[in-house]
């Protein structure tokens, strides 16, 4: 026969496809983990720098203007800097465009995780199932055991519902994934625009990151970084001017460039953050883990019910005709003469048996 070669094929394949599959959504999580550790390293940065620009209008400029009363032009230089400091603030709270968002990639990759988990587990205890019918229903017919034989046929018409059903769903899925990965980015488009509510310019950016595609946030980053260049010159002439009139002005001049250091260190972080290549690097990759991975995982899956419901629905027809031709185990076939042909009777017996059996056999009236 050859359906057990047909399983044991199937099985082979199954295991394969279940490991892509679980590859591919792995990589799919992993793609959104790294997309949310961005988007929240932004809220992060923006949320610091705007606490800390706030904290030195708040002390420092207020501390150095009470020092400098004396000398106007450098009070209306040190409230320029405050002002330029609110405005740079203003426009970093802007950058933040993630925070509000109801839509959490983080969730969505535990979500996707979740189900995976159940998945990949039920796969593998339909391939182990799969596997013992088969060990089974070979030993069954090798020892001739006619109930162990049965069981085994019983066990593989519930493996071929489960294979007929895991092939229907296998092949909707496939369909599905197909058509949504020959053009992906539109519906993503439109998806994640109606669940976050994000203007179409950010989407685009992000999801297409090309060269007709602007940068939304690039007039807020040009006019934050001319700001702060503006407060550091305003503060160099400050310290200039002022230290060497109002010594007590050098500490919270120190203490203001300080605050404007780690504050462009931020900048330049959020600048590189920003970009569309990081974001558009982990959309790449959750594509490819989802359409090359998972989608060839998925139709060697397919290929494993497949071969996995002709194999058991051959098997169930060949079984029942396999043990009706094993040979009977009764007592009544050793007393008509088939004793000869039964194996059992080919091993050694003692002569006590046999006479008895003989006598037995003959006094049995027929």
């Amino acid at each position: 026969m050859g359906w057990e070669t047909c399983t044991g094929a199937g099985i082979g394949i199954g295991f394969y496809g279940n490991s892509e599959t679980s590859d591919g959504v792995s990589q799919l999580s992993s793609a959104l983990q790294h997309a949310n550790h961005t988007l929240t390293a932004i809220d992060h940065l923006v949320l610091e720098t705007v606490e800390r620009l706030g904290e030195a209008v708040r002390t420092e400029l207020t501390t150095l203007e009470e020092v400098l009363t004396q000398r106007t032009e450098l009070v209306a230089a040190t409230r320029g800097a405050r002002r330029q400091a609110e405005a740079v603030a203003q426009q970093l709270q802007g950058l933040a465009f993630w925070r509000g968002v109801p839509l959490s990639p983080l969730q969505v990759a535990e979500e996707v995780s979740f189900v995976e988990e159940y998945r990949w587990l039920a796969y593998v205890l339909l391939l182990l199932l799969e596997l013992l019918v088969c060990l089974f229903t070979l030993l069954g017919l090798a020892k001739q055991s006619k109930w162990l034989v049965i069981v085994m046929t019983v066990m593989s018409l519930l493996v071929l519902v489960l294979s007929w059903g895991s092939l229907g769903l296998e092949a909707a899925t496939a369909v599905g994934l197909s058509d949504f990965c020959s053009s992906p980015d539109t519906y993503i488009l439109n998806l994640t625009q109606e669940e976050t509510g994000l203007g179409s310019d950010i989407l685009n950016y992000y999801f297409l990151c090309n060269q007709a595609v602007s940068n939304p946030f690039q007039q807020r980053l040009t006019l934050s970084q001319r700001a702060l260049a503006n407060i550091h010159s305003q503060l160099q002439g400050l310290e200039r001017e002022a230290v060497p009139q109002f010594p007590s002005a050098q500490k919270p001049l120190l203490s203001l460039e300080e605050t404007m250091n780690v504050t462009e260190g931020n900048f330049h972080q959020l600048v590189a953050l920003l970009h569309c290549r990081g974001l558009h690097k982990d959309y790449g990759a959750a594509l490819r883990g989802l359409c090359e991975d998972a989608l060839e995982g998925l139709l060697f899956l397919l290929l494993f019910s497949l071969l996995s419901a002709g194999a058991l629905a051959a098997a169930l027809c060949s079984l029942p005709r396999a043990w009706a031709l094993f040979p009977p185990r009764n007592p009544s076939a050793s007393c008509s003469g088939s004793h000869l042909s039964e194996p059992l009777f080919q091993a050694r017996l003692e002569p006590v048996p046999r006479l008895s059996s003989f006598l037995r056999c003959w006094r049995r009236p027929h």
